[in-house]
């Protein structure tokens, strides 16, 4: 898959699930989905910072279609999840695209009052499975060593743990191994 295909275009698109509405996300995602950001247990596992504010978190967000259209040699949509039942923001999605048909990173982060529900599972399936109907025919991801929880999630969308990555991420100051999960769809 080149990135300046048509499929490119496509990947942007919004998704449906029954109980999500995952949609690119930008900079009007990020007074919806601020307080959300900041949970400190999203970030018990993962390396990334709590935005400093929603301004910064909406630059951030702002900036990412540009970015992501001008890309050539890396592509890196993300999504803002929400829950259709009551319009609640609960998370986001991202996958980093290369030429070839590779994600070399698919990542999520959902809000701790929205898990154990299976609604992180749903949306990562769904992702995934839009991607290979895109041509992203693999589809990898890393987890933290120890965190059950996400790697469920990614084995309930199709991955399959694959290898133990040492030293492989820094939390708050210290190496942790990662584990990696690979998903393969068929061309």
């Amino acid at each position: 898959m080149a990135l300046t295909s048509p499929d490119s275009a496509a990947l942007e698109a919004t998704l449906m699930t029954e109980r999500l509405l995952i949609e690119p996300v930008d900079a009007r995602h990020a007074p919806l989905m601020f307080d959300g950001m900041c949970e400190p247990a999203v970030y018990a596992w993962i390396s990334l910072e709590p935005p400093a504010s929603v301004e910064a978190l909406a630059r951030r967000w702002g900036a990412n279609l540009p970015r992501l259209r001008a890309a050539t040699d890396c592509w890196w949509p993300a999504w803002a999840v929400q829950r259709r039942a009551d319009g609640a923001w609960i998370g986001s999605l991202d996958a980093e695209l290369l030429p070839g048909g590779v994600a070399s990173n698919v990542g999520y982060v959902f809000f701790p009052a929205f898990w154990g529900c299976g609604l992180a599972g749903e949306a990562v399936r769904a992702l995934c499975d839009h991607l290979a109907r895109h041509g992203v025919v693999e589809q990898r991801a890393t987890v933290t060593h120890g965190n059950v929880a996400s790697a469920r999630v990614l084995q309930r969308a199709g991955f399959e743990r694959t290898r133990v990555l040492p030293g492989n991420d820094v939390l708050r100051g210290v190496p942790v191994d990662d584990v990696e999960y690979v998903r393969r769809d068929a061309r």
